[in-house]
């Protein structure tokens, strides 16, 4: 019997599956979704005895929902490839599975999940993400971008961290940002955004500088803090240029 499936998109990741796959050995078979991978991605995840799957999809949640359909556990906790499991959320996680009281209650949990920006930066907030699910009241995953899971019952909160590696160095930012913010402009496009006029640029970008800075504590890291916060400015900028020439065109 599979007790827990662990399922990890990938697109690109040679550099960093591996680390991945290693905090995933206590799941009884772990799933990636294959992005279009140009690498060695694959080739790395299925010596390290991963079921790879080939799947091509900009929707975040199409293929996260792809990976819900080949997981065979009866739990599903779902990785980033830049994610690493913790050994105190490993523990926890273990614990809740072999746990048959607690399993009937609850049918899904929140992760607590620290970033780390620039190597081993570690960013002051914590988030807290829903990524484990009984597979069956798991009834799947809405948004294109910024997806959410829909699950029947009830969900708590477990112990430990997810370590979250992101933003490594500028050039994978900006990659990132040029691959994503597409995406961001059309569904901003599609749901009828507003003109863009000029005063909406400074607004959106000192909201998101606020938001990091301040709100999310980046001031407390220093430069990394300054570095990162000015880039989420920058990044909201370059969405929201997308989609000003979006509504350009149009005319």
């Amino acid at each position: 019997m599979i007790s827990i499936s662990g399922v990890v998109i990938t697109k690109n990741a040679e550099d960093i599956i591996a680390d991945c796959l290693d905090s995933l050995s206590f799941c009884d078979e772990i799933i990636i979704v294959d992005n279009k991978s140009e690498d060695r991605t694959k080739e790395i995840a299925e010596k390290m005895g991963a079921k790879v799957f080939e799947y091509s999809s900009e929707d975040f949640s199409d293929l996260r929902n792809y990976g819900l359909k080949k997981a065979n556990g009866e739990w599903v906790l779902y990785v980033d490839a830049d994610e690493r499991v913790t050994n105190e959320l490993t523990k926890a996680i273990r614990h809740l599975i072999t746990d048959d009281g607690r399993v009937e209650k609850l049918n899904g949990y929140f992760l607590k999940r620290k970033n780390f920006y620039f190597g081993n930066h570690e960013w002051p907030y914590v988030e807290r993400l829903e990524r484990l699910f009984k597979k069956d009241n798991l009834e799947g995953w809405h948004g294109k971008l910024h997806e959410s899971p829909k699950v029947k019952g009830k969900i708590g909160d477990l112990d430990g961290y997810l370590f979250h590696y992101t933003h490594r160095d500028l050039t994978s930012m900006v990659n990132k940002t040029i691959e994503w913010s597409k995406i961001e402009a059309e569904l901003r496009y599609r749901a009828g955004h507003p003109q863009m006029r000029w005063w909406r640029f400074p607004r959106v970008m000192l909201t998101a500088f606020s938001d990091s800075y301040i709100r999310q504590g980046g001031w407390k890291v220093g430069t990394v803090g300054l570095i990162e916060s000015i880039y989420q400015s920058f990044s909201i900028f370059v969405t929201y240029a997308r989609l000003w020439e979006m509504q350009q065109k149009k005319k």
